[in-house]
């Protein structure tokens, strides 16, 4: 009896987790040595999702959007509660555009945000990051995926 109980609860926990998003996350250098926890946005939906809705960012804190191939990926502040400053990196991990103290949008249409060349992965900070740690074009910035392992 106990043990078909226990079997019972583990297959229970087993398939309720599978229908919970688990939040990933992944630690990032800046040159200054200064890190940045930031959450990861890997699928479609996560990546829609973004930030929208949330009330606040810590300057410890972030999103990193991660994209299957380097391409030229437009941002806009949909749903934004508060403003951003948006790195554009390519697959080397370098900063090839910036747009800082990027504001939410109050109305439609929304202004969107696209760099000149082709990125990997887009950072959001929080407003004042980019100043507050000195980055600039070019910087290398150092993180590692679980799919560089």
């Amino acid at each position: 009896m106990i043990n078909t109980l226990i079997t019972f609860i583990t297959l229970f926990m087993i398939l309720f987790s599978q229908n919970l998003p688990l939040k990933k996350f992944v630690q990032i250098f800046l040159p200054n040595e200064t890190s940045i926890t930031a959450e990861l946005a890997i699928t479609d939906e996560e990546r829609q999702l973004g930030l929208m809705f949330r009330e606040k960012i810590n300057y410890d804190q972030g999103m990193l959007f991660v994209f299957e191939e380097e391409g030229i990926h437009s941002f806009w502040m949909k749903n934004m509660k508060i403003p951003l400053d948006l790195l554009w990196l390519d697959k080397n991990k370098r900063i090839i555009h910036i747009e800082e103290c990027v504001p939410p949008c109050k109305r439609d249409p929304c202004p969107s945000y696209t760099p000149r060349y082709s990125a990997m992965y887009v950072l959001e900070l929080k407003a004042g990051s980019v100043n507050e740690n000195g980055l600039e074009l070019y910087d290398k910035l150092d993180f590692i995926l679980e799919t560089e392992l």
